[in-house]
């Protein structure tokens, strides 16, 4: 009866330590500073493919650390060096008929002015011949007013003269307006020609661009890591086909991870970007890690329903997002700690 009685007592006694030590975390938690439980999660980055191809090689483990521009694995690039090398000889062509073109431009411009030069020349002709038969007429009509034998001669000689001037400048204006023509056509010709040099000179921009792309597509065979890191996952093996757009690898920093914890409605004034806050880890008793507000949920949700009571699964809360230094590696992904604020910013 003694040890029934003695056993109620202790059992009794445990259970008011219980209730006890129960009420007193609920009072410092409800006057202590806001805090909540959370998960590490790390900085990842989604290596994806821009070609569709089948893999040749992957080059990184997972779990194995990768540098920013580390090659984590290649593909089968047969296609893309195909059409690269069918673009770089379509920009050879595209170059030899440039430089054909402006040759041809080159020697229709010079046609050009070598009939301008000699419509110039006709002209300058014309106006020497006019002037001598100017002077001829001028001398055949004052030889006539002499009157005397002598003066006839001279005067039918100046006339003689005179018509044989102006034939001649009936000729050079004749010659003239044929080099007009040639002028126009060859100022045509080398309109014609220019616009071919030009096109052709597009047309090299636009095989210029093809080669672009062809080496960008090139280059893509061997996809790179973008940020240092560690690799966390690896989608694929070689041989399988990938596609446009398909996630290959994911990428963790490690330097840097974050933690996501609820506030209530009460608390939410409390976490403001920028502020302190500390980390707990079971891993480490004793141990905290130093961590900043980097943000605060605009809406509000229900309480992840994995971490909570039902109670307080059907509050409202808002979620905090804090970022911890973690170059030591210690915190690593999928670890559960519990996330308190600090005093201040």
């Amino acid at each position: 009866m003694k040890k029934v009685i003695v056993a109620t007592i202790l059992f009794a006694a445990a259970l008011t330590g219980a209730i006890a030590w129960k009420i007193q975390a609920q009072e410092e938690a409800e006057h202590g500073p806001p805090a909540g439980s959370g998960v590490v999660e790390g900085e990842a980055v989604d290596i994806s493919s821009r070609l569709g191809a089948r893999i040749n090689e992957v080059l990184v483990a997972e779990g194995a650390s990768v540098e920013a521009g580390d090659v984590v694995l290649t593909l089968d690039c047969d296609e893309p060096e195909a059409r690269l090398a069918e673009a770089v000889a379509r920009l050879g062509a595209a170059r030899a008929q440039a430089e054909g073109a402006g040759a041809s431009a080159s020697a229709a411009h010079d046609q050009s002015r070598a009939a301008r030069a000699s419509v110039t020349a006709a002209g300058a002709n014309i106006a020497a011949l006019s002037a001598q038969s100017s002077v001829a007429d001028r001398e055949a009509t004052r030889v006539e007013e002499m009157g005397n034998h002598a003066a006839l001669s001279r005067r039918d000689q100046a006339r003689s003269t005179a018509t044989r001037l102006e034939a001649q400048a009936a000729g050079a204006r004749a010659s003239r307006a044929a080099s007009r023509r040639q002028a126009a056509a060859a100022r045509s010709q080398a309109g014609a020609a220019t616009a071919q040099a030009e096109a052709a000179l597009q047309n090299i921009a636009a095989v210029e661009a093809i080669v672009r792309t062809a080496q960008i597509a090139v280059a893509e065979c061997q996809i790179i890591s973008p940020r240092s890191g560690v690799v966390e996952r690896v989608y694929y093996e070689p041989g399988e086909l990938v596609m446009p757009g398909s996630v290959v690898a994911r990428i963790v920093d490690p330097a840097f991870v974050r933690a996501t914890f609820y506030l209530p409605n009460g608390d939410v004034d409390t976490a403001v970007v920028g502020r302190h806050a500390s980390v707990e880890a079971d891993a480490y008793p004793g141990r905290t890690f130093e961590a900043t507000v980097h943000r605060v949920s605009l809406e509000a949700e229900f309480t992840p329903r994995n971490i909570q009571t039902r109670t307080d699964r059907d509050r409202l809360v808002f979620p905090v997002e804090v970022r911890v230094p973690n170059d030591e590696g210690l915190l690593r992904t999928g670890m559960p700690v519990v996330v308190t604020l600090g005093e201040g910013t």
